[in-house]
Parts: C-alpha cells; sequence; structure tokens
C-alpha cells in the first residue's frame, strides 16, 4: 500500500485533508508506474487542496503518522464547490520521480528505471501510474527537484509567448511577475528579445526581477503606478497582457493604461477609443474577490480567461513537443524552480507549514517529497 494525500469538501461545506492508504498501481501496457520522489506545491494545486475554504479557520486532528486538517468553506463560496462536493479528490498535477514498472509497450519498456517527470493528476502520492505519452524522460544527472516542475509553470510561460505570436501582438504584460513563473517568462522574453511588462506589489520582488536584468518593472503598490505602467506600454507597445490575481482592479487597470498609451501616439480622435485591440487573459486567483474594471479603454478589447491544457489542445501536438524539447534544454537555466522548503505529506499537513505556503507568496514555493524519510 502507498500513501497518497486527498482534499474532500463535504456538502455541510467542511473540508478535510488526509492521507489515504492506495494499492501500488499496476500498469497497462502504455503506462509506467512512477516511485513520485518530487511534486511542487503550485497555485493551481492549490487551488485543488483547499477549495475555496478559509484556512483561517483550519484545525488539526488526527495522529502524527495520519494528520487530518479540516476547514469552513464560507457560505457565500459554497455554490462554487457544487461539482466537487462529498468526492474525496487526489492532488498534485505534475512531479518527478523514477519508473520502478512498466507496461508491455516497447515505449513503456524502453523508461523502465529511468527518471522522468509527469504530469496527470493525483502526484501528491508515493506511486502513480501515468501514460507513457504523461512523460518526460529526463537527461542523465538531473536532479528530481529540478525535473518536478518541468511542465505547468514552463509550459504556462512558453504558452504565454506563443499566444502572443498567434495573436498578433508583439510585447507583454505579466503580473505576479516575481513568481517562479514570472521569473521564467522574463528569461524567455530576455532570450527571445521580446519586451515585458513586469507588474509586482512589494519593492523586494521589484529589486529582484530588476536584480535579474528586468527593464520594465511597475510596483502596484506604487502612487504613480498608472503612469509607470502607461509609460512602459508606450515604450514597448504591449496590447496582451497574463493575469495571475484574477479579482480586485488590476486587470481593467492594465486595459486602461493601454488605451492610455495608445491615445499618446493617435493620429485622430475617435470617441469609440483606439481601434488596436487590447487583452487580457485572466490565467490565476490570488485574488478571490470579483474582477471590477471601469470602461475608460475604448471599444476594442477583451478580458476573458486562459488555461494552459485547452491551449496546448490548440497548439497541437507537434507544437507542443517543440515546447516541450526546449524546457528540457533550458531546465537548469531557463526554467530553473526555487523552493524555500521540502515537505514530506504528513509534514504537508501541519498547521504552520500551511500557514506559509497556504499564502501562494512570492518566495515561499514548497517541493512536495511523498516518499521523503521511506526507503526505497
Amino acid at each position: 500500500m502507498a500513501l497518497q494525500l486527498r482534499s474532500l469538501v463535504r456538502s455541510n461545506g467542511e473540508l478535510e485533508l488526509s492521507l489515504h492508504d492506495e494499492p501500488i498501481p499496476e500498469p497497462q501496457a502504455h503506462e509506467v508506474v512512477i516511485r513520485v520522489e518530487a511534486s511542487p506545491m503550485n497555485p493551481s494545486d492549490l487551488g485543488l487542496l483547499f477549495g475555496a475554504a478559509d484556512m483561517a479557520t483550519a484545525k488539526a486532528s488526527g495522529s502524527a503518522e495520519r494528520p487530518v486538517v479540516t476547514a469552513t468553506v464560507p457560505e457565500r463560496a459554497r455554490p462554487a464547490m457544487a461539482g466537487r462536493l462529498d468526492q474525496s479528490m487526489p492532488v498534485g498535477n505534475e512531479g518527478a520521480g523514477t519508473v520502478v514498472k512498466a507496461g508491455s509497450s516497447p515505449e513503456a519498456q524502453a523508461l523502465l528505471g529511468k527518471t522522468v517527470a509527469a504530469i496527470g493528476g493525483a502526484m501528491y502520492s508515493q506511486y502513480r501510474a501515468v501514460a507513457v505519452a504523461q512523460c518526460l524522460e529526463l537527461p542523465e544527472g538531473t536532479a528530481l527537484a529540478d525535473g518536478a516542475s518541468c511542465f505547468v509553470n514552463p509550459l504556462t510561460s512558453l504558452g504565454m509567448v506563443e499566444t502572443m505570436k498567434r495573436e498578433g501582438h508583439t510585447a507583454l504584460v505579466h503580473t505576479a511577475a516575481a513568481s517562479n513563473l514570472g521569473q521564467m517568462l522574463h528569461k524567455i522574453c530576455q532570450k527571445d528579445g521580446i519586451a515585458l511588462v513586469n507588474i509586482v506589489r512589494k519593492p523586494e520582488q521589484e529589486a529582484l526581477l530588476r536584480g535579474l536584468g528586468a527593464k520594465y518593472v511597475c510596483n502596484a503598490a506604487s502612487p504613480t503606478f498608472l503612469e509607470d505602467l502607461t509609460q512602459a506600454l508606450v515604450e514597448t507597445g504591449a496590447t496582451l497582457a497574463f493575469d495571475a490575481t484574477g479579482g480586485g482592479k488590476l486587470a481593467g487597470q492594465i486595459l486602461g493604461c493601454m488605451e492610455a498609451a495608445l491615445n499618446r501616439t493617435a493620429k485622430e480622435y475617435s470617441r469609440y477609443g483606439s481601434t488596436t485591440h487590447k487583452q487580457v487573459y485572466i490565467y490565476g486567483g490570488l485574488d478571490r474577490g470579483p474582477t471590477e474594471f471601469v470602461r475608460n479603454f475604448g471599444m476594442a478589447w477583451g478580458m476573458g480567461g486562459w488555461l494552459l491544457f485547452p491551449f496546448l489542445q490548440k497548439l497541437g501536438a507537434e507544437g507542443t513537443q517543440r515546447l516541450r524539447a526546449r524546457v528540457v534544454a533550458e531546465l537548469k537555466t531557463t526554467f530553473a524552480s526555487r523552493y524555500t522548503r521540502e515537505v514530506s505529506l504528513t509534514e504537508a499537513l501541519q498547521l504552520d507549514a500551511i500557514g506559509v505556503y497556504g499564502k501562494q507568496a512570492t518566495g515561499e514555493k514548497f517541493l512536495l517529497k511523498p516518499n521523503k524519510g521511506i526507503a526505497a
């Protein structure tokens, strides 16, 4: 038997996080079984782990070996949880480990004994069966911590650049820009010669990005933020933004500043605003409040959602493979991830740990090691 971390939202509004015994899986012909050694705790993972629960209400129970954490989902947030009520759900989008069993297909057998990264859900488990197509063989000598984040953040940052090109934009705006993903996007744009406007919230985040060579960094907490952002948009011509916050006024402010930047170089006045399309894609939910905006950006605009996996489906197998090849080639440079703490399955359910990684704060990224302290 092997342990798996699960998240349950009950119909009475209670969230329960606990560990469950699961049989070590047997692979189908096209599958391999991975002994999972490392899995990142990304915001997308925490969204499933915590649901809409208010983690300030979290309480611990159970035992040291089998901790249980409960918390309350506020009444107003419960309708959004209707689709998962009373379902015990495994967590963890991606991870890395060693292939310990392989199915009968030649492709599966070729991975036996190899270290791989994989995506496919339920990676907060000691063992996980996944299809060969969902695996990425890691170069020899690659640390599993380096391979654990091969998919979500690297492919998301590359997907943003691909979206820019496919939709006819020439520069980008990105919020939560000092995050692991934001630093990857900065390195991609720097390497590829793409102008990037980075939006952060704290002076230390601004200093971090400038230390990496970022030219355009705007602090949303600064009294001159809107003017700073508008000027950066004038200089870069960016008309596409990816917003990790979701709620609040930021997405609308970006559109408003894009319009102001375009109007500074407009040849003639139009009561309908600029004719250049301005687009903000919301891909995260760091702010759970409503998205607020003032219609000060004309009529040529769009605001919508963007998710990695639907984008990759549009991109197709060949395009996705091209992105994956770049990730492998630049795994220790462009796409390197940094973690502040490594935790086991039981340690991940300690309230002090949840209090840190649950904030989803820049510089507080945790790496889950499902087999930590357990002999191979």
